[in-house]
């Protein structure tokens, strides 16, 4: 089959072995993935990367063993595979499994293939109304989501989304039904009119830093080493900051701050599918103007590169019909 491999910080498109399910699991014909800024970190040398990248995608089960039901069912899926049998995952699940791998991040070749296998228990139907181009913003849309489920959030709560990226702006567009004063910051006036066309309120950096402004809640998908710094600017204190950015490189905190000023530092990542593909077929949040291009599989090179633009919007690879 056709794959994208990354090995250090090159790119290749690739020959692989078609994978084979085991009792368990799925193998799944991918339709269409999704390149997200993580993929792009990997290439920098993230983790130590080398694979198949790739852990945004809608596919098709094409095999299940011991599960025919699945068969011909559109899925996403949880992109973390447990042991299934340690503490970990016997009580809070598979998400940290110290033995766990992650799709197209840590041990488990990702969805920029031709096929992928899953365990069946990772796997999400896809409603009839979701179309490919939003069902495959199920992962980084649960993603934004887990923020909901990691604080609590009221109509009262002062919060403030710090980054107005893919990720920012799909926080803020999901989370302004449970927080409706939530304000997006960013630097980008057109950027943030996608999100003030869903009815989140905005406001650009430069104009924040004249308001002195401080929130009970802030999340930081700046995508940037100094994101934390910045969101340690915005919060009150006994406040709250939720870290979502992943980079390759580290930046200094002013951790005294944390400790004086008695702030929570919460660590948010992945999210539940099922919640996502709720709010994507009950629109609830509009993803498609997210979408920049979409690129066939063969054109892989040409898509990662525009995706590693500063700036880019969601860029799709076509994988199969």
């Amino acid at each position: 089959m056709r794959a994208v491999y990354f090995s250090g910080q090159d790119q290749c498109l690739t020959e692989r072995e078609k994978p084979a399910p085991r009792p368990g699991e799925a193998l799944i014909r991918v339709v269409l993935a999704g390149i997200c800024n993580t993929d792009v970190e990997l290439a920098k040398g993230y983790m130590g990367f080398s694979g198949v990248p790739g852990h945004e995608f809608v596919g098709v089960v094409e095999a299940a063993p011991d599960a025919p039901q699945w068969l011909g069912r559109r899925v996403a899926a949880d992109i973390n595979w447990g042991c299934g049998a340690c503490p970990v995952c016997l009580t809070a699940g598979s998400r940290h499994c110290p033995k766990r791998t992650t799709l197209g991040i840590a041990g488990w070749d990702g969805a920029f293939a031709q096929w992928i296998v899953a365990p069946l228990g990772n796997l999400h139907a896809v409603p009839d109304a979701v179309p490919d181009r939003e069902a495959v913003f199920a992962e980084p849309l649960a993603a934004a989501l887990e923020v909901s489920q990691q604080v609590h959030l009221t109509a009262k709560t002062r919060m403030a989304v710090l980054g107005d990226g893919k990720l920012g702006i799909l926080i803020a567009c999901a989370l302004r039904h449970l927080c409706p004063g939530l304000v997006l910051i960013g630097r980008h006036a057109s950027k943030l009119d996608v999100a003030a066309r869903q009815g989140v309120s905005t406001r650009l950096a430069s104009q924040q830093k004249e308001r002195r402004e401080r929130f009970d809640v802030v999340v930081e998908a700046t995508g940037r080493e100094d994101g934390l710094a910045r969101a340690l600017d915005l919060v009150r204190p006994e406040g709250t900051i939720v870290a979502k950015t992943t980079v390759a490189g580290t930046a200094p905190l002013n951790l005294s701050r944390l400790v004086v000023d008695e702030i929570s530092l919460v660590g948010s990542r992945c999210g539940d599918i099922s919640l996502a593909l709720h709010f994507l077929s009950e629109r609830l949040v509009d993803v498609t103007p997210l979408i920049e291009a979409e690129y066939d599989l063969e054109d892989f090179p040409a898509a990662f590169a525009r995706a590693c633009r500063p700036g880019a919007g969601k860029i799709l690879v076509r994988i199969g019909a």
